[in-house]
């Protein structure tokens, strides 16, 4: 492949005539995703800028002392208000970006599967949102210097923010494969997972409709897991929710590729 080739190929292209399998595939361009994020200041700043906030909002004005004991809950309640946020902005080049190159059309015409391209995507941007909920683990070390800390609900937390914040990707990602614009991605991903986030927040005049609400709000499904119950009703939901996101992705490129 040419210099000039190699310069316009997307991120997570696939060289023409790989017969690599379908795992193979989908992992390196999940590799390539997650590594264009750090070719740029776009990986830095988004980590940065999401340390910053949870620490402020953790921290500021010591939330953590007012609920008597050491624990944890303000930081998971902290990320959990800024997944509808931070995720997006991880999606937000997906695929928008390469439409508006062009480049989308080069690599959905690559011998490559539209499954593992947009798995690998997926799994690329989770990835560096995985790094970004890792950075945080450095406020329970500090919370825990304060007081016995129970890391049961802590791994249970982390375990719900990572389960979370994937479907909120997934949305990102869905949303990405159907505009040309990265901040109209992010707008309008930001607004629908917004939301969405806000539905177990009902007031009661819905009545009956309230738990339909409450059900179909992905921190609903968190707070469950943070409490160190894991229900399996709860993976289901977050599995359910990518799996719909990334299908419709699917067929977002499928009217691409026929028009």
């Amino acid at each position: 492949m040419s210099e000039t080739a190699e310069a316009v190929a997307p991120a997570g292209a696939i060289p023409r005539g790989s017969t690599g399998t379908p795992f193979n595939n989908t992992m390196t361009i999940a590799k390539r995703e997650f590594a264009s994020y750090f070719s740029s200041p776009l990986g830095y700043i988004v980590i940065g800028m999401f340390l910053l906030l949870v620490g402020f909002l953790v921290f500021y004005p010591f939330a953590f002392l007012v609920i008597g004991k050491t624990s944890v809950q303000p930081l998971f309640n902290a990320i959990s208000w800024l997944l509808p946020l931070i995720s997006p902005a991880i999606a937000m080049r997906t695929f928008a970006e390469e439409s508006r190159t062009g480049t989308l059309e080069m690599l959905i015409t690559q011998p490559v599967r539209d499954g593992e391209v947009i798995l690998g995507k997926f799994l690329g941007a989770a990835g560096l949102l995985g790094v970004a909920l890792a950075t945080t683990f450095i406020y329970p070390m500090v919370i825990s210097k304060m007081g016995e800390l129970d890391w049961g609900p802590v791994l249970g937390g982390y375990l719900g923010l990572l389960l979370g914040g994937a479907a909120y990707v997934s949305l990102g990602v869905m949303v990405s494969s159907h505009t040309k614009d990265q901040i109209t991605a992010f707008f309008l991903a930001f607004i629908v997972g917004a939301v969405f986030f806000l539905l177990d927040k009902a007031p009661i005049m819905f009545g009956g409709a309230a738990s339909v609400l409450e059900y179909l709000c992905p921190d609903y499904h968190f707070k469950s897991i943070a409490r160190g119950v894991l229900d399996l009703r709860n993976v289901i939901y977050f599995v359910s929710v990518i799996s719909v996101c990334l299908l419709a992705t699917a067929r977002s490129l499928g009217s691409r590729r026929w028009n």
